[in-house]
């Protein structure tokens, strides 16, 4: 499966422009199978509250629905990060998965809140790590801070995870986690792990860039600098399965140790 990352400067509060891009995005990666977008990346992130509560939309919403009409239009599968608002009047900071076919496959939320400006605009994501499928390939999903737990990446490898894709807004000075953490979270789960991040600046914050698709033996099929990019990964089945044999953590864990973990 070939996948395509968009590193690119927020366009906040431009659901229409972040439309646009979408639709000349899904021309530009011609050839790929999926096209990963950055986090909250139709409206972009730091925005504040006053405004993710106006552009909040459903998951099937208007948004939605265009994005769907592109995918199926392009024969490309469309993860896009966006902030979601449920039946109940709670805004989550949401990735949606839309496949070739224009049909909804997933909507994760974003359980590990950042810093003030995230818990000031969303509520906290729920217990559900899905799993699905697409080209044959397993996918979970989890957003930006929440890779920075070692827990997540792990239980979506437990669950059967082949990549893990992470729409991101990582900023200065947290740029160690776009350079290292992503690496070692591919390495030590045996999968791989696509993120991709916004670059420039946005308000205050100064995107730090370096998306990537890294692979289960630690090494980058795909590596964006830190100005606008969209590059391509092709994932390598083969590669998978001789870095699970060479490299047994998930096979050689220990879980009758963990157990006093959750309690700490």
């Amino acid at each position: 499966m070939r996948v395509a990352l968009y590193q690119c400067p927020p366009l906040p509060l431009d659901v229409a422009g972040n439309l646009q891009r979408v639709q000349q995005l899904a021309l530009e990666a011609k050839g790929a199978d999926l096209l990963v977008l950055p986090e909250m990346f139709l409206t972009g992130y730091n925005i504040g509250v006053d405004a993710v509560s106006v552009l909040a939309e459903v998951f099937n919403g208007e948004s939605a629905q265009q994005i769907a009409r592109i995918a199926k239009a392009a024969g490309l599968a469309i993860l896009y990060g966006y902030p979601e608002r449920t039946a109940d009047g709670q805004i989550y900071n949401a990735v949606q998965l839309i496949d070739a076919n224009g049909e909804r496959v997933c909507n994760y939320r974003k359980t590990h809140l950042f810093g003030d400006l995230d818990h000031s605009m969303f509520s906290a994501g729920s217990d559900e790590f899905p799993i699905v499928e697409l080209n044959g390939w397993k996918l979970g999903f989890l957003i930006c801070y929440d890779l920075e737990f070692p827990e997540n990446a792990r239980r979506l490898a437990l669950a059967g995870a082949e990549l893990i894709l992470v729409p991101t807004a990582n900023m200065i000075p947290f740029d160690f986690v776009a350079d290292v953490t992503v690496r070692s979270r591919a390495f030590e789960n045996q999968c791989y792990v696509a993120y991709a991040n916004y670059c420039g600046h946005e308000g205050d914050i100064h995107y730090c860039g370096q998306s990537s698709i890294a692979a289960p033996d630690g090494s980058r099929i795909a590596q964006a600098g830190l100005d606008e990019a969209l590059i391509v990964g092709e994932l390598d089945r083969q590669l998978m399965v001789d870095s699970r044999a060479a490299n047994r953590y998930l096979i050689d864990r220990r879980p009758e140790l963990y157990g006093d973990l959750n309690k700490r």
